[in-house]
């Protein structure tokens, strides 16, 4: 299946992160390598997902400098993928996520998971600042302007 490049459309930095890990299993396979699942059979046993599509996103993570292969076993062998300075990034992203989901997507038990921040030790969810001034920044507080990369 010829898969669709969404940043070929126009200049979008939503397009070129969709592109990476925009489909479902790839944000999954983050947060299981984020916790520590990070074996193949680990992330299938955890996530359900067949072996083939596993290979495949994990191939795609690691061709995208996301993951990397560490090699933990040789005969018969084997390795283990962690979070590249690039995917610790992605998991920041992922951190939003939660933070909507948590809010908008409650079943009602509450949040599956806590964040324990390590530099306050306190229980804590992500808020988006402005990397300018720290003041909260939210949709409805940007504007959004042309930028360098838009006249390509």
């Amino acid at each position: 299946m010829q898969r669709t490049t969404y940043s070929d459309l126009a200049p979008c930095s939503i397009a070129r992160t969709v592109d990476v890990i925009g489909e479902p299993w790839s944000p999954l396979i983050l947060r299981d390598v984020f916790v520590g699942i990070n074996r193949f059979d680990q992330i299938q046993a955890d996530l359900g997902v067949s072996r083939k599509v596993l290979s495949e996103r994990l191939g795609r993570l690691v061709d995208n400098g996301v993951l990397e292969r560490q090699r933990y076993h040789e005969r018969p062998p084997r390795d283990e993928y962690l979070l590249t300075e690039k995917g610790r990034e992605l998991v920041d992203l992922l951190m939003v996520m939660v933070a909507w989901g948590d809010r908008w997507a409650d079943d009602g038990a509450g949040p599956p998971v806590l964040y324990r921040h390590h530099a306050c030790g306190e229980v804590s969810h992500v808020e988006l600042r402005c990397a300018h001034c720290g003041e909260t920044m939210r949709a409805n507080d940007v504007d959004v302007l042309e930028g360098p990369g838009a006249g390509r």
